[in-house]
């Protein structure tokens, strides 16, 4: 075992009555990739916000090497101080300038607001040291809004890098990438790791964690409750460790299409500003079926998404819904047809963060005639509703009454998708349905769609978790730059082509057109 260059010892953090972190305790070696798992709400993202002097601990200490490699008590409480430390920390969701170049995004927080002339020659030959030794290719000057989502990925590690990390933190740096960037980044890390770097990686994506991780700490419920080798771990072992019970592999039974649910022949959707997002989609999801849709983010999936909640009109084309053309254009009315939607962005367009759960779930049950009487909506009925919609789907929060903003991730999710199947939807839109979910909420979302389509719905399944398409998906279809695949039969992919669809390599098999078979 190499020298330590993090220790932690006894972090405990509470807000109020709860106690996120409890005595946690772990050490991180040179050129070391650690593992930090745990579901939601397990203390991950807490811990990782006491390291970077975001938070306060109640308790504990923290020390890092220097470039001695001499253990140094952190200074509490100062991002600077952990960033002059050497730690660095890439987040799912990029921190980038989309005007600037890469060159800038980079340089940019490293030098006085009040420095005469800036230092770009230097900076620009250490960077060109640093992607010779490390792997990181990036066009310098290009700015971050022509680069592809693998690029911006490899300039937020080069900006840690640039800092002098000798402590990356990688919180789900796979989310967005294909298969062929993640086995990129995977090669990257690794030989950044034997050249010395410590790297702590945080997913969910349990594959990833065990094909690149030497060590995996888990944590469940602000506990340290294993710590193990990456090559002694099975994925089975690891999803029990996490939720504290054996999570069942999820099982698609084969089952015969129905009739069309949804139809889309030739559509093009615009943006408002009249930006093209979709063009010359042919599509067709049938009863007791499950269709997914692939791609790497921002290849049309908002488009789409829009489309089939009522919020974007077609630009052209017809969308006919259970053999009918859609009709009025609103998401009410689409509500009206028996259409479920599971947002991607479950805060956005999910909830009211400031409504009570039985309102939330009131939103799509108030004109059901039980539900209201000459206009008034009967409280005592939606909250009793809102009771057996949380006990059936393990919704835990302090009761009807409690404001949806103080629900977990994972609770909100499972909220939804009581309020969404428990009206037996005809056609259900899931995008994204189980984006930043912990293993055990992801089984309960997957056997929750699977248990709509053996009721006969048929499922639109947005996702960038293939792993989930595959598993889930009867037929699947991949979108790139607005144009959709045909929907092929899921026993004919695997990772690999779709990988290769997603970065626009399609065969001619694959080519638009016709996306239905029985």
């Amino acid at each position: 075992m190499t020298a330590p260059v993090l220790r932690l010892e006894g972090i405990t953090k509470r807000f109020g009555d709860l106690v996120a972190n409890d005595g946690i305790s772990l050490t991180l070696h040179r050129g070391e990739i650690l593992a930090l798992l745990g579901e939601n709400g397990a203390g991950k993202t807490t811990l990782m916000n006491v390291l970077f002097g975001h938070y306060l601990a109640d308790a504990g200490t923290i020390e890092v090497a220097g470039p001695d490699g001499v253990l140094r008590p952190l200074k509490p409480g100062t991002p600077r101080a952990a960033l002059d430390a050497g730690i660095g920390m890439v987040h799912q969701h990029f921190t980038l300038a989309d005007n600037l170049s890469a060159l800038d995004n980079i340089v940019l927080g490293t030098e006085r607001l009040l420095r005469p002339l800036r230092r770009r020659a230097a900076a620009r030959a250490k960077l060109q040291t640093l992607m010779r030794r490390s792997g990181l290719a990036v066009a310098l000057d290009a700015p971050v809004r022509a680069l592809s989502v693998g690029e911006r990925q490899r300039v937020e590690i080069l900006k840690a890098l640039y800092r002098d990390a000798r402590i990356l933190i990688l919180d789900e740096p796979t989310a967005v990438l294909t298969p062929q960037e993640t086995e990129e980044l995977f090669g990257i890390l690794e030989g950044l790791a034997a050249a010395g770097l410590a790297i702590i990686f945080i997913s969910h994506k349990l594959a990833e964690v065990l094909a690149l991780c030497h060590r995996i700490v888990v944590l469940r419920a602000g506990r340290v409750v294993a710590g193990l080798a990456g090559e002694e771990a099975d994925r089975a072992q690891l999803a029990e460790l996490m939720v504290g019970r054996p999570v069942p592999p999820t099982v698609r039974e084969p089952l015969a299409a129905g009739r069309p649910v949804l139809e889309l022949a030739g559509v093009a959707v615009d943006d408002p500003r009249g930006r093209p997002l979709l063009r010359d989609v042919e599509l067709t999801v049938r009863e007791r079926q499950i269709v997914g849709i692939a791609g790497v983010a921002g290849n049309g999936q908002a488009g789409l998404s829009g489309l089939l909640s009522g919020l974007l009109h077609p630009a052209q084309g017809d969308v006919r819904l259970r053999g009918r053309n859609a009709g009025a254009w609103d998401p009410a009315a689409f509500v009206a047809q028996r259409v479920a939607r599971i947002p991607e962005d479950r805060h956005r367009h999910g909830v009211v963060d400031e409504m009570s759960v039985w309102e939330n779930l009131a939103l799509t049950d108030r004109r059901r005639p039980e539900a209201q009487r000459f206009g008034w909506l009967r409280r005592a009925t939606l909250r009793a509703r809102a009771s057996e919609i949380m006990a059936a789907y393990d919704v835990r929060a302090a009761g009807p009454d409690a404001l949806i903003r103080t629900l977990s991730g994972g609770n909100m999710q499972k909220l939804i998708l009581g309020r969404e199947l428990e009206r037996e939807p005809a056609f259900i839109l899931a995008d994204q349905p189980t984006r930043g979910l912990d293993v055990g909420a992801v089984a309960d979302v997957h056997r929750r769609l699977l248990a709509a389509r053996a009721r006969g719905a048929g499922v639109l399944l947005i996702s960038e978790d293939l792993d989930e398409l595959l598993v889930l998906a009867d037929r699947i279809a991949v979108l790139y730059r607005g144009r959709l695949s045909a929907a092929l039969p899921t026993e004919q992919l695997d990772v690999r082509r779709l990988g290769l669809m997603m970065g626009g390599h399609a065969g001619p098999e694959t080519a638009p057109g016709a996306s239905d078979a029985a």
